[in-house]
């Protein structure tokens, strides 16, 4: 079988751990019978250097006739003082939108070779945790109104929070299908004692639940939600929340896990052409240096076997050859704290020789 993948390497150490992604795939094709052909688009900072835009046409386009695309990562310093419609972000929320990709998968386990990075208290840490955040991603504030005017009082800027009937639907279906699959239990993330989009979002998640009377359900208020996050994770099976509530608790979520280096996600729509991708940032600091974490990244590429591709097996195979290279005690910068530690590529190639 033969599958089109997009490559958006973008900037920072992108185009390392997409590399490193691209090799277990190689090798997953050639141990399963399947050929992986990929081609590459430029997006963020390296199409702004380019083409002077974030996300050119030619980026859209070929990412809509792939059967699913991996992320790098977009952004550094040398383009921050550019104005919002130029920044290398601004790709990220335009490629989402452009692919219809209205549901992002987060999930966020604690490894047990890894509880030793775990911040939290032994007690907390000793129960373990996996849970899986499925965030709104085409909607809320990020997606509404926005400006700035002169008032009397000087200059002001405003963001608008919306959302329809239709966008919660669609992606509480998504929750509670996934705890279907899981552990059977949906907290939903809000701030409804506040804001009249999470009354509504409440109300719609209420109306779900009746529909699935095996699945228990739980409301929870954002702050309260991220206290609990790190005073009792285990008590989560799958969050489903907001744009803007999704994007800051799952980054909270992979401080627990010991390294941000180490999740990956998956953004999905109504077809299988997905946007696989680790959660961390282009890391400008240290690029070109062959010492950033590429697990994430080849997690992201497993998540794009399952998901995309249907090829469980093979999204397993990659996952247990993580799992093995860390019970081993291999560690990458990030986690091997100043201790001798494994570059990117050997990291990869150790991967690799598990799946093998």
């Amino acid at each position: 079988m033969e599958y089109k993948i997009g490559l958006l390497k973008g900037d920072g150490i992108g185009p390392e751990i997409v590399d490193s992604a691209i090799k277990v795939l190689e090798v997953i094709g050639e141990k399963y019978g399947h050929k992986f052909v990929f081609t590459p688009y430029l997006i963020g900072g390296a199409a702004l250097d380019a083409t002077g835009i974030p996300l050119p046409e030619e980026t859209v386009a070929g990412c809509l006739a792939s059967d699913s695309v991996l992320l790098g990562a977009v952004g550094g310093p040398k383009w921050d003082t550019l104005p919002g419609n130029l920044r290398p972000e601004k790709a990220l929320l335009g490629i989402r939108k452009a692919m219809g990709l209205f549901t992002n998968l987060r999930p966020a386990k604690l490894y047990p070779a890894l509880k030793g990075e775990c911040p939290l208290r032994e007690d907390i840490v000793a129960k373990g945790f996996d849970l899986l955040i499925v965030r709104e991603l085409t909607g809320g504030i990020y997606f509404g109104d926005r400006g700035t005017t002169m008032m009397e009082d000087g200059e002001h800027a405003y963001d608008t929070e919306s959302y329809s009937r239709v966008e919660i639907e669609r992606i509480l279906k998504v929750a509670f299908e996934s705890a279907k699959k899981r552990r059977g239990k949906v907290t939903s993330i809000d701030k409804a004692n506040v804001l009249d989009t999470s009354r509504l979002w409440r109300k719609i998640f209420h109306e779900f639940a009746e529909k699935y009377p095996d699945v228990e359900v739980a409301d929870m208020l954002v702050d309260n939600a991220a206290m609990q996050l790190v005073r009792n994770p285990s008590q989560f099976d799958v969050v489903v929340t907001t744009n803007m509530f999704g994007d800051i608790l799952s980054d909270e979520a992979s401080q627990i896990t010991g390294s941000i280096g180490m999740l990956p996600s998956a953004s999905l729509g109504v077809s299988t052409n997905g946007l696989y991708e680790p959660i961390h940032g282009s890391a400008p600091d240290i690029a070109g240096q062959n010492i950033a974490n590429p697990i994430a990244t080849i997690l992201s590429a497993a998540m794009m076997l399952q998901y995309s591709f249907g090829l469980l097996d093979e999204a397993d195979a990659i996952v247990k050859a993580v799992d093995v290279v860390l019970n081993k005690g291999y560690r990458t910068a990030d986690l091997a704290h100043g201790a001798p530690s494994k570059s990117t590529t050997e990291i990869t190639d150790l991967i690799i020789a598990e799946i093998k």
